[in-house]
């Protein structure tokens, strides 16, 4: 077999900045963790080893290398090859000298307590293990059977500039304020042979941060996501860290069915060893043991977007719910979500003194204080309102009242940004006024709340920028509000929304726009009533039970 080369990186010293931010990401996993991700791509001794190839990109002191060594030396004597036969076998990389040399002694000594000739024995662990940044690496022809590690934790920004260049020319998907795990991910995928396979233990924020929107898009158009197992209360490494890890599974192939799991803090060794039996032949959809839940899913979502986050049971509710039925805003259907008007100075643009300026120059502003009851109630405050039913911003002379008014506090609306940018139209909002929203009937959601709070605005109002809207042209909004106010819609917020101390959600339209709903039309008039009594009620119960109805569901699960 073919040796992998390396970049040159002899014009890239290892820093002292980079070489505390990598001992400080170090993060090593416990032995059965390793043996569990080993047994999940595949990595077993029942298999001749040596005629495939194994990739660790961060060996650090060999806590995956010494259950690989173990694993290729019981596959060589089974098949009496020598251990020469396997020098090309494996590769591990690391960005440290100490860490090269631990893990090479780990793995001479594994190896000659098997019996192996020393002189053999010294011979593949000096080619196995190598000091490099495997994420500079050239692409070769020889490719990988497995890419397996526990990628280090760095934030980009702590790597010196140079190198940092360097990263960001050699892994696309390392956009933003990346953790160079991401670039390891990347690598690693195209490192694949067909049909190869990638298991890490790494943080799992990539799946819903936009950092990780250009990894999520590379899994999503070329790979197939095989299993992701949240692990965030289960003890993984030997020190204690707040990574979120998750083991992650990813085949260099189409996309098939996938599997999500989610572990809890009695899950070890023994759980493992039964989940990855039941993962690699599931003899039910659905899974519940004390110590983890999984669920089969037909396959991975697929989206470039936040993955959702949810337990497996969700999430398989929420794939099915997504393969049945269509999305909330559509163009078929009319239905919109929005958000309501920002101005960049509510302190000027916002009042409760309805003779401020011209009568036609005010527009009644719903806000998040009105909404709180459940039924809109308006407390009288008004927009005051610069542009036209056009979406032009208004001739202040042909408004004496309202140019007065705008010129008093023209000092502070100029410093504006927006103003700055455009001084002749230094009294615009930041958003325009669309005249057509304010008659229409439509939904109010409040952006921070525990529970999805959808508010009946019959028309007449213009919502504020923390509430957003959804109007339709064939929902009755009361049963379309009915139905957003079941645990049923929730759970679609819930999996992709951001959460906020207290368990306080955003529900924002990018988090809305997730929520899956039925044909209204195909829906029958005992269930449209209701779902509309529920949300004259504002009973979450009824509403749900009627959700279920309408979704052809028999329950909803946790």
């Amino acid at each position: 077999m073919a040796t992998r080369e390396l970049v040159r990186t002899d014009h890239l010293p290892l820093p002292a900045s980079l070489r505390e931010a990598v001992e400080h990401g170090e993060v090593f996993t416990r032995r059965w963790v390793v043996e569990a991700i080993l047994d999940l791509v595949g990595y077993t001794p029942d298999r001749d080893l040596a005629e495939m190839h194994i990739i660790e990109p961060a060996c650090g002191a060999g806590a995956f290398l010494g259950p690989i060594a173990e694993r290729l030396s019981t596959s060589c004597q089974a098949r009496g090859r020598s251990l020469l036969e396997a020098v090309n076998a494996v590769e591990a990389f690391d960005l440290l000298a100490r860490n090269v040399q631990q893990s090479r002694k780990r793995l001479a000594k594994q190896l000659i307590s098997d019996g192996w000739d020393t002189a053999d024995v010294d011979k593949v662990v000096h080619t196995w293990v190598r000091e490099g940044d495997y994420l500079l690496q050239t692409d070769i022809e020889q490719k990988a059977d497995f890419v397996v590690g526990n990628p280090p934790y760095i934030r980009l920004e702590d790597v010196p500039d140079e190198r940092m260049s360097a990263y960001r020319a050699a892994c696309p998907s390392m956009g933003g304020r990346a953790d160079i795990y991401v670039g390891f991910y990347e690598v690693g995928l195209r490192s694949l042979k067909p049909d190869g396979q990638l298991g890490f233990i790494c943080a799992d924020r990539w799946m819903r941060n936009q950092y990780g929107q250009r990894l999520r898009q590379l899994v999503t158009r070329r790979y197939s996501m095989e299993l992701v197992l949240s692990m965030h209360a289960v003890d993984a490494f030997h020190q204690q860290v707040s990574a979120y890890p998750a083991i992650t599974i990813i085949k260099n192939a189409r996309q098939g069915s996938a599997i999500a799991a989610e572990a809890t803090q009695d899950f070890d060794a023994v759980e493992a060893t039964e989940l990855v039996a039941w993962a690699k032949a599931p003899t039910e959809s659905i899974t519940h043991r004390p110590a983890y839940h999984a669920a089969l899913l037909p396959h991975w979502f697929p989206t470039e977007d936040s993955w959702p986050a949810a337990s497996p049971a969700r999430l398989a509710m929420l794939e099915d719910l997504s393969d049945r039925f269509r999305l909330l805003e559509d163009e078929t259907t009319g239905t919109r979500v929005g958000i309501g008007i920002a101005t960049g100075a509510d302190k000027i643009f916002i009042t409760h003194d309805e003779d401020l300026v011209e009568d036609d120059r005010l527009l009644p502003l719903a806000m998040v204080r009105d909404t709180t009851s459940g039924v809109l109630k308006w407390d009288d405050t008004y927009l005051v309102n610069p542009w036209d039913a056009r979406g032009n911003l208004v001739d202040l002379a042909k408004y004496p009242r309202l140019g007065a008014y705008l010129r008093k506090h023209s000092g502070a609306l100029r410093t504006r940004y927006v103003a700055v940018k455009q001084p002749e139209r230094w009294y615009k909002t930041i958003d325009k006024v669309d005249h057509t929203l304010v008659a229409k009937p439509k939904l109010l959601f409040p952006d921070m709340k525990l529970t999805i709070h959808p508010v009946l605005d019959q028309g007449g109002m213009y919502p504020h920028h923390n509430l957003y809207y959804i109007v339709s042209d064939v929902w009755d909004l009361r049963v379309l509000g009915g139905l957003l106010l079941s645990k049923v819609a929730q759970a679609f917020v819930e999996a992709y929304a951001v959460k906020m101390r207290g368990g306080t959600l955003r529900f924002q339209a990018q988090y809305l726009r997730k929520i899956r709903v039925p044909d209204f039309s195909e829906l029958s008039d005992e269930v449209c009533a209701a779902l509309a009594k529920a949300f004259d009620c504002r009973d979450v119960q009824a509403a749900t039970e009627a959700a279920l109805r309408a979704y052809g569901l028999t329950d909803l699960p946790d």
